[in-house]
């Protein structure tokens, strides 16, 4: 009887410190995830306040991205060498001083360098050590669940941003955010000595020339789709740079992908030699792991595009403000977290590519269903059931997806995989922005001229010069902004109201263009889900001999 009540004691236990565990690295999760998006709102504020421009605290919040994106292969590797623990911790202490530096900054020095730099580095050391973490503090069929956990607290804190950096702007200050940050941070230190840890490589040597090219290719490539709305894809636009005629942005993206080949090029000849590399190149062979990979970047680029259209929906063609914006985006947030927990504890047998293909096929819905309720007098209600439905399928990718890439190698190169699946998601988050918001002004400019020159109630002149002052695009922007400049023009009233009107429709316009964008990278996702195994990471092999032969092309190792 007592060795049944100590067996029972001590599961309890175990339990108990899984939880802690989950929620530790849940909350790292949703704070490294945070950032990239509670200041949007707060954008004029925070440049008032540090006596910068709105570009500038734009400029922050590129770099913030760029950093965390371009070093995210090299803290995988650092996780290896000092061990995942300590590489979480050290991420923790970096992130925490650079939150701290940017709740006291005075000026964009102070901004770049606390936000942009150190909590970059830090998230960076951080994002790749919470996948390794999990895959060693977990068993194989308790993964789903828990990397499920983890991705929702990321993908909810892109939906739960705007609402907290409203709030703290409105209320009280913008830099209590990150006040609030730095106290994040250190419970999160103290939980993390829960933790069970891998011990560190001392074999495992830092690739200095490798480290160099990935994060020089990966800048390069994120930095060019970060510019792309401003400079144009392969086409200038007008009054930006050119270089032999063509953007920047092609040149920078393909510049990057030649730096990134050379990359693996240096790897594999590191490994012919014997010597220690960055990532090993076989890796990207692995079919079950490149699956996971091409699902995440999809994932990553739909939600991003989402949280980009949405918003901009409510807050600028409704006039909603963040706080209100913020609460219609909380459906999304409920069913992500119950898909991304309950699928795993209540199908924990489903074949996970039909998971994965639910998820693109549930985004799909969201995205069309949202297209054909866009209309003018068109109210927030109209967003609910597309989010519960994308919050859905954004939980059923969670559940699935992390467990896949890490239980495609060994345990020991979890920390690899963290650090490419976050370079993966970070790029698809990148291009998701960044398509959406391309798309969105190209449909609204088109639209728009479109409309004016038809409307006989606006003079040709108007029209001509409104063509000429807005070749480089229509600023997306709210009916009060508009009327405002009119009348700042001396625009006569009737000819004001008319402007207004075909704006609104244009506003449309470029959304549903947009979305449906969206909606054809959420089929092609689906399609391209054939790369996702039809049975669970461990799982047996079924002893069915034809759905043998089918799982046999995608083994599970």
């Amino acid at each position: 009887m007592g060795d049944l009540m100590t067996a029972s004691t001590a599961q309890e236990q175990a339990a108990k410190a899984s939880g802690t565990v989950l929620i530790t690295l849940a909350a790292a999760q949703f704070l490294m995830t945070l950032d990239s998006s509670v200041m949007n709102v707060s954008i004029a504020t925070v440049a008032k306040d540090v006596g910068t421009t709105v570009t500038g605290i734009q400029t922050a919040i590129t770099m913030y991205t760029l950093v965390m994106a371009s070093l995210m292969i090299t803290g995988g590797k650092l996780g290896q060498i000092w061990g995942r623990k300590r590489a979480f911790a050290i991420g923790c202490v970096i992130y925490g001083c650079g939150s701290l530096l940017t709740a006291l900054s005075q000026n964009l020095a102070m901004l770049l360098l606390g936000w942009s730099l150190l909590e970059g580095i830090g998230a960076a050391l951080i994002m790749p050590a919470v996948v390794a973490l999990v895959a060693s503090n977990f068993a194989q069929s308790e993964r789903p669940r828990a990397y499920g956990l983890v991705a929702s607290a990321g993908a909810i804190a892109v939906a739960a941003g705007p609402l907290i950096g409203g709030l703290f702007t409105t209320y009280a200050s913008w830099r209590w955010v990150f006040v609030g940050e730095v106290l994040v941070v250190v419970i999160i230190l103290a939980l993390a000595r829960r933790m069970g840890d891998t011990p560190a490589d001392r074999s495992a040597q830092m690739d200095i020339v490798g480290t160099v090219l990935s994060a020089l290719g990966l800048a390069l490539v994120v930095f060019g789709v970060l510019r792309s709305g401003t400079w144009g894809w392969i086409l200038p636009k007008p009054n930006a740079p050119e270089l032999l005629s063509l953007s920047p942005v092609i040149w920078l993206i393909l510049v990057g992908g030649c730096v990134l080949t050379g990359f693996l090029g240096w790897e594999r000849r590191r490994l012919g030699h014997g010597q220690g590399v960055l990532i090993d190149p076989a890796m990207l062979d692995n079919k079950l792991l490149r699956g996971g990979l091409v699902s995440f970047f999809f994932q990553y680029l739909l939600q991003a595009g989402l949280f980009f259209a949405v918003p901009l929906f409510l807050s600028v063609a409704l006039g909603l403000s963040a706080i209100a914006t913020g609460v219609e985006l909380l459906p999304l947030s409920i069913t992500l977290l119950l898909a991304a927990t309950g699928v795993p504890k209540l199908f924990p047998n489903a074949s996970p590519r039909r998971v994965v293909r639910i998820g693109f096929l549930s985004l799909f819905a969201s995205l069309v269903i949202l297209i054909a309720l866009l209309d003018l007098g068109a109210g927030p209600e109209i967003t609910t059931w597309p989010m519960l439905l994308a919050g859905l399928g954004v939980g059923a990718l969670a559940s699935q997806l992390g467990a896949i890439t890490v239980s495609a190698v060994p345990d020991e190169q979890s920390g690899e995989v963290g650090g490419l699946q976050n370079t993966v998601t970070n790029l698809g988050a990148s291009i998701g922005t960044a398509l959406a918001g391309a798309v969105l002004i190209s449909a609204l400019t088109a639209s728009f001229f479109t409309g004016i020159q038809g409307n006989p109630a606006i003079p040709e002149q108007v029209s001509s010069n409104a063509q000429v002052k807005l070749a480089s695009g229509i600023p997306f922007i709210s009916d009060q902004d508009l009327r405002t400049a009119l009348q700042d023009a001396e625009v006569p009233a009737a000819t004001a109201d008319a402007i207004v009107a075909e704006n609104e429709q244009a506003r449309l316009a470029g959304l549903r263009a947009s979305l449906a964008v969206l909606a054809l990278f959420a089929l092609l996702a689906f399609i391209f889900a054939n790369g996702i195994p039809t049975r669970q990471p461990g799982a047996a092999p079924p002893t069915d001999d034809a759905e043998s032969a089918v799982n046999s092309s995608h083994p599970v190792t």
